[in-house]
């Protein structure tokens, strides 16, 4: 799970958690402030891969507790795939996991049955999930590559998911749906958790200060860390739910269900800008069901 959870130790910013320690990455990378522009494509991927590698260590330091060695967790308000099913029978299926880390969910898949993928564009997680099947006896094909740019032949896997990986960390996250698309076989399914595009709005603090508007919902600027030399270092795109909804069918995907996780009784953890007081009053996770019904090149 990786997304706005691990941005930045600056004032409250949308996209950016200052109430998590990322000392190490921005000592590393040499943080110096927050930029306003818009990364391209090759300038995300290399922030991305920057970013997680001096932070990898931190973060599963942080929440590999929570996440566990060879569970599923979909999103930091704890709704586990074992409880869910958003996959379905999982059990004989090739399934890709888009933005894998430390390759947890893979791990649970393969235990599950699947024939499963890791992918992420950090060498610094996949060393995490190389360590993740010694620990655990559970081994899993790993790939370095971005999430815009499938290393996979065409229908090449049943089913793919994403818990909180690649999607917000890529210039055209349009280019994911289409790349997933075409890895899918016909009937597969795409499911993929992201930060609830509303959380845009407010400051990320857990506190009584993220309650309050800040920025518009239609305010479409990423949110870029810079070193000193005005080389990104962080970088995280903001779309809407009715842009994600356009990606999904332009790539001839078909939204079937969108789950939005209540803060459950109980759950009384902070991760980043998720608490119990801001879960109380609007969501924090979107997770997308998406199905292909035909191949794209079947499609009129």
């Amino acid at each position: 799970m990786h997304s706005s959870d691990a941005g930045s130790s600056e004032p409250p910013t949308p996209g950016a958690a200052d109430s998590e320690d990322h000392s190490t990455a921005e000592r590393v990378l040499g943080t110096a402030g927050v930029a306003h522009r818009t990364p391209g494509s090759t300038e995300s991927r290399t922030a991305s891969k920057l970013w997680w590698d001096a932070d990898a260590d931190d973060y599963q330091a942080q929440h590999e507790s929570f996440l566990g060695l060879s569970d599923f967790v979909w999103c930091p308000e704890g709704l586990r795939e074992d409880e869910a099913g958003l996959l379905g029978t999982v059990r004989g299926k090739r399934v890709l996991e888009v933005g894998c880390g430390a390759a947890a969910c893979s791990r649970w898949l393969a235990r599950n049955g699947a024939e499963a993928v890791g992918l992420d564009i950090s060498s610094g997680m996949l060393d995490h999930a190389r360590s993740g099947a010694s620990r655990s006896g559970t081994e899993v094909p790993l790939v370095q590559a971005s999430a815009d740019l499938l290393p996979f032949a065409t229908n090449s896997f049943d089913l793919a998911c994403s818990a909180f990986g690649g999607v917000p960390f890529v210039a055209d996250s349009g280019a994911v749906m289409r790349e997933v698309a075409r890895v899918l076989r016909p009937g597969g399914r795409w499911i993929f958790a992201v930060t609830h595009p509303m959380r845009w709005m407010f400051p990320d603090d857990p506190g009584p200060g993220g309650l309050t508007v800040t920025q518009s919902y239609f305010d479409r600027s990423p949110y870029v860390e810079v070193d000193d030399t005005g080389r990104a270092t962080y970088v995280e795109h903001h779309r809407t739910l009715g842009d994600y909804v356009g990606q999904l069918t332009g790539a001839g995907l078909r939204l079937v269900e969108l789950v939005e996780p209540e803060w459950p009784e109980g759950h009384t953890g902070t991760w980043g800008q998720w608490s119990p007081l801001r879960g109380k009053f609007f969501p924090g996770t979107a997770i997308f069901v998406c199905a292909l019904d035909s191949a794209p090149e079947e499609r009129p």
